[in-house]
């Protein structure tokens, strides 16, 4: 089960964001709401939250969080693809078990903007609840010894790099949304929606939508990602400008809106990069 670790010379680095909607029916099961409307139950849903944090949010734990979209960014090697796992008419289970499946038969480091905290967490319950396996990512020693030492699931090991919770210093105090921090380098940032829209974008059927608003974020966090190789060394100067280079020929191949309106708000050179 050995798997080899992303390098500055060998890349294997899957970029990953998680877009989610109300648990109503888990919401049901947990609270005997019985069978009232989807937009009622998440809205009791969001009050029980609201007073068990007591007024501080309406945002649930990751248990009560149904995942609709799962989008990636997957350097490997002297390739760099964007997508989104599976169909937009898919299953939970079905998208879950597909980004599980991929880090089974590629054993990626994963990379992610509060991935620690928010999108890992929902795909662990989400996953427990749907029976899906996942071996490769639990992995922690017991089959493979290189995993005691880098593991997915440890905080400050390397096979999931939480770039907030780095670049935080590991202080809840010092985090950063995605959305500033990409502005503040000059990227694009969200485009056509944010994620408190996604509940009602969802309910008007527009998941294809929503999976172009999570490739965004991939993007985002790409693009920061190699910004933070460059500032730690595992990049230079122009290595980085190469990738981001291929990063944008591959996104004008594509040629899909979303993706033209990302391209045209991307500099083509980002300010304070030294040689």
């Amino acid at each position: 089960m050995a798997a080899e670790i992303s390098t500055p010379s060998v890349r294997n680095t899957l970029v990953f964001d998680i877009e989610t909607i109300p648990d109503v029916a888990g919401g049901r099961r947990i609270y005997g709401l019985g069978d009232g409307d989807d937009q009622g139950v998440a809205e009791l849903l969001q009050h029980q939250r609201r007073i068990e944090t007591q007024g501080a949010t309406e945002f649930m734990r990751p248990h009560l969080h149904r995942v609709i979209a799962i989008s990636a960014l997957w350097w490997h090697g002297e390739q760099v693809k964007l997508s989104s796992f599976g169909a937009a008419e898919d299953t939970e289970a079905r998208l879950v078990a597909a980004f599980f499946q991929f880090i089974e038969r590629h054993a990626p480091q994963l990379v992610s903007w509060n991935g620690a905290a928010f999108d890992l967490p929902v795909l662990h319950y989400r996953a427990l609840l749907h029976g899906i396996p996942a071996a490769r990512y639990w992995e922690q020693g017991q089959h493979d010894q290189s995993y005691r030492w880098n593991n997915y699931l440890s905080r400050y090991h390397e096979r999931h790099l939480d770039l907030m919770d780095v670049l935080s210093g590991f202080q809840g105090r010092n985090v950063v949304r995605l959305q500033e921090m990409a502005l503040l380098l000059g990227l694009p940032g969200k485009l056509g929606m944010s994620g408190g829209e996604v509940w009602t974008r969802y309910q008007a059927g527009e998941t294809a939508a929503i999976r172009q608003y999570c490739e965004v974020d991939v993007l985002n966090t790409a693009l920061i990602h190699l910004r933070f190789e460059l500032t730690r060394g595992h990049l230079d100067a122009a290595t980085y400008a190469a990738r981001q280079e291929q990063l944008r020929s591959h996104l004008v191949q594509r040629d899909e809106a979303h993706l033209a309106e990302f391209l045209a708000l991307w500099p083509e050179n980002l300010p304070h990069v030294q040689g």
